[in-house]
């Protein structure tokens, strides 16, 4: 399903949809059945009251468990801020954080001078292109030294990390200048067709765990888009 119609789809669920209805099971259940089979929509129903009480791996078996159920789409993120990333990338060593299957890395590999890698926790056998290198990792733990990458890029990840100051402690770590990160600007409620763990309904929601006033931080119709020079 594209992109840009699921975040229409899901702008009107949270953002119109009035919070007495959109936190009712029974109201709720219907629409996560059309969308899954019934062991994966009971999943995502009992993820938010299951999620206080993980441990290390814990989301990360969910995930697995989950990753055929999600809607299957080329990428996450919308048109605007794809093009916001490609426009504003530095430098020719380039790491995507947590890259999925591939497809922003791909686009950015397209300028053959850069060095492109993707990082993932399922680095699937299907990732063949030449002039990218994939490797195994988790955001919290990126298999590479201090400042080893021009740019850094991280989407659609640091909702689900439990421990998200230590995952950004890490993507700067690993930044030598250009630091890209996107989230989606989603309001919390008890059920959602998504694995998160944080959420971001205004700019400040997100700018009280990067704490640095002199990023640039916009919002794209359902994402937020942050970049910071280190």
């Amino acid at each position: 399903m594209n992109r840009n119609l699921t975040t229409k789809i899901a702008f009107v669920l949270d953002q119109i949809l009035p919070p007495i209805l959109r936190d009712q099971k029974w109201f709720m259940w219907p629409l996560f059945r059309i969308l899954f089979d019934q062991k994966s929509a009971k999943m995502f129903m009992q993820f938010k009251t299951q999620a206080p009480f993980f441990k290390d791996g814990d989301f990360d078996n969910w995930y697995c468990t989950l990753k055929k159920a999600h809607i299957q789409r080329p990428t996450d993120l919308n048109d605007d801020c794809l093009k916001h990333i490609i426009k504003n990338i530095v430098g020719k060593k380039i790491l995507d954080i947590a890259c999925g299957r591939g497809y922003l890395l791909k686009c950015i590999a397209q300028e053959k001078s850069r060095q492109c890698y993707g990082v993932d926790l399922d680095i699937s056998a299907e990732f063949t292109e030449e002039n990218i290198i994939w490797q195994k990792g988790h955001v919290n733990f990126i298999p590479f030294e201090d400042k080893a990458f021009d740019t850094v890029i991280c989407t659609h990840t640091l909702e689900h990390i439990l421990d998200i100051e230590g995952a950004i402690r890490e993507l700067r770590r690993v930044c030598r200048k250009r630091l890209i990160i996107v989230v989606p600007k989603q309001r919390e409620y008890k059920y959602t067709f998504d694995l998160h763990l944080h959420f971001f309904p205004y700019l400040f929601s997100f700018l009280k765990f990067m704490r640095n006033k002199e990023a640039i931080c916009h919002d794209e119709f359902t994402d937020i888009y942050y970049q910071e020079d280190l």
